[in-house]
C-alpha cells in the first residue's frame, strides 16, 4: 500500500468514526434540553439565522419526526436531497465529470447562496 493510500484510508476512518460519534450524540442527547452551542447571530440580534434550529431538526430526523424537523428548520430538511446529490457528484467526479462541474458551477453556488439568504430573510419576516 502506498503512503498516499494509507493516509487516505486513515482520514476516511477518522471521518467515519467522527460521523458515527456525531450521529450518536444527536441520537442520544436532545439539543433543546442540554448544553449545545447556541447561535451567536440569534444571541446578538434576536433574529433566526438560516441555520437556527438545525441541531433540533437533526435530532428530530434521527428519531423519524420529519414534521417536527420541518418546523425547526425547513431548509435543512429540504437540503437533504441536494446534499445527497453533492456528495454523490463528489464521489463519482471522475465517472460523471459533467455532473460534478454542474453542481460546482458558479451558477449553482450563487443560486444556493441566494436561496439561503432568502430563507434567512423569509423566516424572520413571514414565518415568525
Amino acid at each position: 500500500m502506498t503512503p498516499a493510500k494509507a493516509k487516505r484510508g486513515a482520514l476516511l476512518s477518522i471521518a467515519a468514526i467522527a460521523a458515527v460519534g456525531i450521529f450518536l450524540l444527536y441520537a442520544l442527547v436532545d439539543p433543546a434540553t442540554h448544553i449545545f452551542p447556541r447561535c451567536m447571530f440569534k444571541s446578538i440580534t434576536g433574529w433566526d439565522c438560516p441555520g437556527c434550529g438545525s441541531q433540533r431538526a437533526i435530532h428530530a430526523l434521527i428519531h423519524g419526526y420529519i414534521a417536527m424537523a420541518w418546523r425547526y428548520n425547513a431548509m435543512l430538511v429540504a437540503a437533504i436531497p441536494v446534499v445527497t446529490i453533492l456528495v454523490a457528484a463528489q464521489l463519482m467526479r471522475h465517472r460523471y465529470p459533467r455532473l460534478y462541474m454542474t453542481v460546482n458551477s458558479r451558477t449553482a453556488i450563487w443560486t444556493a447562496l441566494i436561496i439561503l439568504l432568502a430563507w434567512g430573510i423569509a423566516r424572520n419576516i413571514w414565518l415568525r
